[in-house]
């Protein structure tokens, strides 16, 4: 009778549940926000350098179709006289210098310790491409300028609307399987260029069918307003699936 509540109380683990508690949430909590550059990379020494050769793949062959987009769209926009080329292919170079930021990271023998430094200058591009973005929008709203028909503008739209989703799929579970946000920021931008993409192709065919130059340019800022978002996200570390 005396021993009953002894093993009641015993059998009530009130501080060690308090204490895993306590470290479970207070610890990943500052893991994630605390120190973004060095959460939740792969221990596998083999794994990693594995992921860490795709994600500089991917990295390279971003580069090396942004470069050929950019040719390809600011001529095209220059001959037809369309501004929302001239500004897709400007906005090729902005994905250019986000993949090269990975590359740069990747260069370093602990690729993480470079991850925060990333993170930061990913989210710079995130916010140079809102702020292009919706300037060249905004433009061509009060000019009332409309996009030309360029069918070669229309194909290279086509092409990275075919291209660019899977390179962003790829760069996104890349950077998921390795632990590096950095990587998926980079994923998560050329996503944008397909978002991109599309709204070049509504632009150009909206204008040339239904006249509808305005289209293109609104379109443009809801683009813009996302980029802002996902930048915020990379500065801050969040990771974010959106």
């Amino acid at each position: 009778m005396t021993q009953s509540p002894r093993r009641d109380l015993g059998l009530t683990p009130v501080t060690p549940a308090h204490g895993d508690h306590g470290d479970h949430d207070h610890g990943d909590h500052d893991h994630d926000h605390g120190a973004p550059g060095h959460s939740h990379w792969v221990s596998d020494p083999a794994e990693r350098l594995r992921l860490g050769r795709r994600a500089q793949l991917l990295a390279g062959a971003s580069v090396a179709y942004n470069v050929i987009e950019a040719g390809v769209a600011i001529a095209a926009g220059l001959v037809a006289g369309s501004v929302a080329l001239v500004g897709f292919g400007l906005d090729s170079t902005i994905e250019v210098s986000s993949a090269l930021i990975i590359l740069w990271q990747f260069r370093h023998a602990v690729p993480e310790s470079r991850e925060r430094a990333a993170l930061r200058a990913l989210a710079v591009s995130f916010f140079a491409l809102a702020a292009y973005v919706s300037y060249e929008a905004v433009g061509a709203l009060v000019s009332g300028e409309h996009p030309g028909a360029s069918p070669v503008g229309i194909g290279l739209a086509i092409a990275s609307i075919l291209i660019m989703p899977w390179l962003s799929r790829a760069q996104r579970r890349t950077g998921q399987a390795l632990g590096s946000r950095a990587v998926e920021a980079d994923g998560k931008q050329t996503r944008l260029c397909a978002y991109l993409s599309g709204v070049l192709l509504a632009g150009l065919l909206l204008n040339a069918t239904l006249g509808w130059g305005w289209a293109d340019p609104v379109a443009a800022l809801v683009i813009a307003a996302v980029a802002v978002r996902e930048g915020i996200e990379a500065w801050r570390g969040d990771h974010c699936d959106c």
